[in-house]
């Protein structure tokens, strides 16, 4: 690897930016990006704070990816402008934005080892040969892949390229990760692994990290917010905990988790409050409990909403049951954990459910 990099030209955020107590690391300020007619980002404002897990979140077409591509400098924006650390990024190409990306299909070297591979940024930056031998001695064992050196990419496991990729944008110390679907590739088991390890490196770390992704669990484990996008718009910014039981709109209770949306219902609704004007009642399935009719009321039964429908199906998926049952017009999902002693409801069964409503969400419709 005779790579030559001259450093005559600052990088984007310099070791005096990365001391820099300003707190807004990473802006958008009213971010087009047209593709001929079609706008793929419209006037999308956003600030991302320093050390932050961000995850932009929304499912194919949204418009998450072509801001993430936008951000690394592989896009330019129509209208609008980008910043990092206050300054403006509209002349600064790619390779010198000084990040980290780490890319759904890995993207290493496959003609370079492990070594070689992670090498590879800080050979780059002129780093001198001792000091790139220790960094990357130092990162392979941090990502568990001390003994794997000397492999080729082609030689390991999908989750230990992964954990590759993830060294080699960190090593060079960035001040800032970009992640576009970094754990697509993997199956579940392997998937849930890497979530752990990345929350454990982001907090170790402590680099800001924006991921783009369309899995909502990985989303909600791993950021500190997730910016909702949909038709190239942000539809809800928020902590993952507010996001899934405070939905501002009918699209983000639906997309994050599943959602009964109780428009007409065919039943009389109950309320502690009015409904907010536009708006439309919304109650996750595991905030409904399910008995047979004629099982004794709950001692909280006055704070509840109780109805009695029919069970249309019955689904087993491991640790709990999922109910589809109708109500009048409505079809509602009931989730329950599975406990020793519960009764089994089948298709065609008589059942009551019932809620708070104090659990009852509004949003926008």
């Amino acid at each position: 690897m005779n790579v030559n990099f001259s450093r005559s030209v600052p990088l984007v955020e310099d070791d005096a930016l990365k001391e820099s107590p300003v707190s807004v690391q990473i802006e958008f300020r009213n971010v087009t990006k047209m593709y001929g007619a079609v706008a793929a980002v419209r006037d999308l404002s956003l600030a991302v704070c320093r050390g932050e897990f961000l995850t932009i979140l929304g499912p194919s077409g949204s418009g998450k990816t072509t801001a993430l591509m936008l951000l690394a400098g592989f896009e330019s924006p129509t209208r609008g402008g980008i910043f990092i650390a206050g300054n403006s990024v509209a002349a600064v190409p790619s390779y010198r934005r000084d990040q980290g990306i780490v890319f759904q299909s890995y993207a290493l070297f496959p003609h370079l080892t492990v070594r070689q591979n992670l090498e590879f940024p800080l050979e780059m930056r002129g780093m001198v040969a001792a000091e790139r031998t220790k960094r990357v001695q130092r990162m392979l064992e941090r990502v568990h892949l001390k003994d794997f050196g000397a492999r080729m990419p082609s030689q390991l496991s999908g989750g230990q390229q992964q954990r590759v990729a993830l060294a080699r944008a960190l090593i060079a110390d960035p001040p800032f990760l970009l992640l576009d679907e970094p754990l697509g590739a993997l199956d579940r088991n392997l998937r849930e692994q890497m979530q752990i390890e990345m929350k454990n490196l982001h907090k170790e770390f402590g680099i800001t990290t924006i991921c783009v992704t369309h899995d909502q669990e990985e989303a909600l484990t791993l950021s500190d917010r997730i910016v909702v996008m949909n038709a190239g718009r942000i539809e809800q910014i928020d902590t993952p905990e507010a996001l899934y039981d405070r939905p501002a709109t009918r699209f983000v209770a639906n997309f994050l988790g599943e959602a009964n949306i109780l428009q007409n219902p065919g039943f009389k609704m109950e309320f502690d409050v009015a409904p907010p004007s536009g708006t439309v009642p919304m109650v996750r399935p595991e905030r409904i409990c399910i008995a047979a009719p004629a099982m004794p009321e709950r001692a909280d039964a006055v704070q509840r909403q109780s109805v009695i429908g029919i069970v249309q199906d019955m689904i087993y998926a491991g640790p709990l049951r999922k109910y589809h049952v109708r109500v009048g017009n409505s079809m509602l999902i009931v989730r329950e954990h599975l406990a020793s002693g519960q009764q089994v409801f089948q298709p065609g069964d008589e059942v009551r459910i019932d809620w708070f409503r104090s659990d009852i969400r509004f949003v926008m419709a």
